[in-house]
């Protein structure tokens, strides 16, 4: 399986990441300091939760 680093995390191999991979017709997210942890979900309902997110539509969660 090939993990994708985020563009939004910087260079160099510090493990303050998020990483991605393709898998059939899945999705795997894991954070590169907790890899053995992954989040499985389909391509449209990441676009869902990423589109969502940059409207601003989660902002409150964090108060």
């Amino acid at each position: 399986m090939r993990w994708r680093k985020s563009s939004f995390s910087g260079h160099g191999e510090a493990d303050d990441c998020i990483e991605l991979a393709a898998v059939n017709e899945e999705i795997m997210l894991r954070e590169s300091d907790t890899p053995a942890d992954a989040l499985t979900t389909t391509p449209g309902r990441l676009r869902t939760f990423i589109r969502a997110a940059k409207a601003g539509a989660l902002d409150h969660l964090g108060r």
